[in-house]
């Protein structure tokens, strides 16, 4: 954890290493040099999600991937995904290292996986490389995915090397460690909880059209101001969570505002709208609303408003029979265990999609998660990996059977 959190220190106890940075790139050649010292196949996809491939039990064998992702939020926290690899590579080498001393021959293959573009800070939307490697985005709409400056995620995959050409392994199941990001764990004293849900979202992106102006002479009453137009929309925005509290949750993080100039009344501003919810029924809700009072909110400020596009991510559960061995786990070692739902995405979500999968969180303190004093003990990243390894040693010894892991004691 400290090598890995070099890689775009920030001075502070942070990091600040968006999707295909230079200190990204960094990072990622830092792990395909640890996995390529320790006898994995490094491959790397189409669309630049990495895979450090371990054979230990022959081709025809089962194959667990775990893993999270190593980018980073902008001036973002050290341990949001890169523990996620981290944790993965140290549980599997444990357990190929356990298996030898106890002369037990594997019966599974492993993938240590870094996702590309987990975050969606750089490029969006999020969860990028994991959604094409499950499907539910298409190649073509991920590479041309652009930056602020207009640089394309295909442009910085080939400058950092990472656009591959690699069939993506295609394993039986899928394992992902994360802090929490909340206080529930803390509050309750409690030290393992895997997810059993994760919320809907909805990440729309909304174009307020005024009419650039000088903000001196320009009289009040013949202003177009977006800016005033995305504040109206923004305000509606809260309103539809403090509508629905505790069952919605919303946002507008993000605003691009344009020329972006002191002096004049901004011509055009552009917002990055979240809308999160464990039931699609509340989704279309607040996505009906929000479409509904758009025309009025912008006829106020004298403007015009569209939404210009919409990513949508369904809510769903995570594998039962996961969950259930993540709680064993946590009951052998003696943590205390509660389940929990994930509002957050993780690359989890997407790979469930099409295959088992789950996400087993540790405590954050103080909840604190995107910033630079995010952090978790190391007792409890320790906590995490035992409960890794103790679900990767019973899937093997299930001879990677989901029904039967957990049973052999």
């Amino acid at each position: 954890m400290e090598q890995v959190s070099s890689f775009g220190d920030t001075g502070d106890g942070g990091v600040d290493r968006p999707a295909l940075s230079d200190n990204h790139k960094a990072a990622r050649d830092w792990l395909c040099s640890e996995l390529r010292e320790r006898g994995y196949t490094v491959l790397v996809d189409n669309i630049g999600n990495v895979f450090g491939c371990l054979d230990l039990a022959g081709p025809d064998a089962p194959r667990v991937m775990v893993g999270s992702h190593l980018d980073s939020q902008p001036k973002g926290g050290r341990f949001d995904g890169a523990y996620g690899v981290v944790v993965a590579l140290t549980a599997v080498e444990t357990w190929r290292r356990e298996a030898a001393e106890c002369g037990i021959a594997p019966s599974c293959n492993y993938v240590i996986v870094d996702w590309m573009n987990e975050e969606g800070a750089r490029f969006q939307p999020s969860l990028l490389g994991s959604s094409v490697y499950a499907g539910s985005l298409t190649r073509d709409f991920a590479l041309a995915r652009t930056d602020r400056d207009g640089k394309t995620v295909e442009q910085e995959l080939l400058r950092t090397g990472y656009l591959g050409t690699d069939e993506p392994p295609q394993p039986d199941c899928f394992l992902e460690v994360h802090i929490e990001g909340d206080t529930a764990l803390e509050q309750a004293g409690k030290r393992i909880a895997p997810f059993v849900r994760h919320w809907g979202a909805l990440k729309i992106r909304i174009e307020v059209i005024g009419q650039q102006n000088h903000t001196g002479p320009t009289p009040m009453e013949d202003r177009h101001d977006a800016v005033l137009g995305a504040a109206y929309i923004i305000a509606k925005v809260r309103e539809l969570a403090d509508t629905a509290a505790g069952t919605l949750y919303t946002s507008v993080a993000r605003v691009d505002i344009s020329p972006n100039s002191p002096n004049i009344v901004p011509g055009k501003a552009v917002l990055f709208v979240e809308l999160r919810a464990p039931e699609p029924d509340m989704l279309e809700w607040s996505e009906a609303q929000l479409k509904a009072a758009l025309p009025t909110l912008a006829e106020n400020a004298s403007v015009e408003a569209q939404i210009i596009a919409i990513d949508h991510r369904p809510a769903g559960k995570f594998d039962q029979r996961l969950v259930g061995l993540a709680e064993q786990g946590a009951d052998k070692f003696g943590y205390p265990r509660m389940r929990l739902d994930t509002i957050a995405g993780h690359d989890a979500v997407a790979v469930n999609a099409v295959m088992p999968a789950i996400v087993i969180a540790v405590p954050s303190v103080n909840g604190v998660i995107h910033r630079c004093d995010e952090y978790t003990s190391p007792e409890d990243l320790a906590a995490g990996g035992n409960v890794l390894l103790d679900m990767i040693r019973q899937l093997d010894l299930a001879g990677g059977s989901l029904d039967n892991a957990g049973d052999v004691k």
